[in-house]
């Protein structure tokens, strides 16, 4: 199966193509894959994307930049398989699926991190290693600039990957580790407090005031707590679910608490420019 748009440089062949309707891709993208390509929801897939594997699947609410690289040695194999989740975030990243790759939901690399999952050189026989493992990145994963995550490593859920660190082992969930090789660094505890999570959602709310003042919007803003209300629509915190009337300014809205870690999805972004 072929699917091309020669007007923006598009190309994907795969035995089976499934793509939703909403779903945006930019110019350059060449992508061959002797499976199955599938591309979610709301999904969007920047300029100059190169893909090639065997499956390739990514979920709902993909949200990629640019330059995104999918194969490297091992691409012909039959393990060459990438799954990424719902609500994940990818930009000029580098992923080898010599082996399976899976990303969870709610994942985010960084610019320039790498996953790799083959290693060799030398002659086995003359003592050299050669290693093909595949990478797990659980739920709520964030991977910082420049990260490289080598082979056999499973990514706990909820961890924090520190910039230009490289993992080589296994990480604990909800735990923060940096450096090369990459090390524990401190437990990710959760706020308990009532009066400490309203308190940083009304500092949250302060800021953005500024924030709205200066894309010269005035949105109708009410809270309490876990409930904020923007104009006609409501976002809870705590489950991150939303209902309503969307518009420009709840938009606007949307992308501002989306950096502090509330992922509201649903819709695609609209902005007020």
């Amino acid at each position: 199966m072929i699917w091309k748009d020669e007007k923006n440089n598009q190309f994907i062949e795969a035995v089976d193509i499934q793509m939703a309707d909403d779903a945006i891709l930019g110019r350059d993208i060449d992508i061959k894959v002797r499976g199955l390509f599938k591309l979610g929801k709301r999904s969007v897939l920047g300029d100059n994307t190169s893909i090639r594997g065997n499956n390739i699947i990514f979920g709902d609410d993909l949200y990629h930049s640019s330059r995104l690289n999918v194969g490297g040695g091992g691409r012909q194999h039959p393990t060459a398989n990438l799954t990424v989740g719902d609500r994940c975030t990818l930009h000029n990243n580098f992923l080898n699926v010599c082996e399976p790759i899976v990303i969870g939901n709610d994942v985010g690399l960084s610019q320039d991190v790498a996953i790799i999952t083959h290693g060799y050189w030398m002659s086995v026989l003359d003592g050299y290693p050669a290693i093909f493992a595949g990478v797990t990145i659980e739920d709520k994963v964030i991977i910082g600039y420049r990260a490289i995550i080598m082979m056999r490593v499973i990514v706990g859920e909820g961890a924090i990957i520190g910039a230009g660190s490289v993992v080589t082992r296994n990480v604990e969930p909800r735990t923060v580790v940096a450096g090369n090789p990459a090390r524990f660094i401190r437990k990710i505890e959760p706020i308990t407090s009532l009066e400490e999570k309203i308190s940083l959602v009304e500092a949250m709310l302060e800021k953005y005031k500024e924030i709205a003042k200066y894309h010269k919007i005035s949105p109708n803003i009410r809270f309490q707590f876990p409930f904020i209300e923007v104009n006609q629509c409501s976002f809870n915190l705590e489950t991150l679910e939303w209902r309503g009337e969307d518009d420009a300014e709840v938009d606007d809205f949307r992308d501002y608490v989306r950096k502090w870690g509330f992922r509201f999805f649903g819709k695609p972004f609209r902005s007020v420019f």
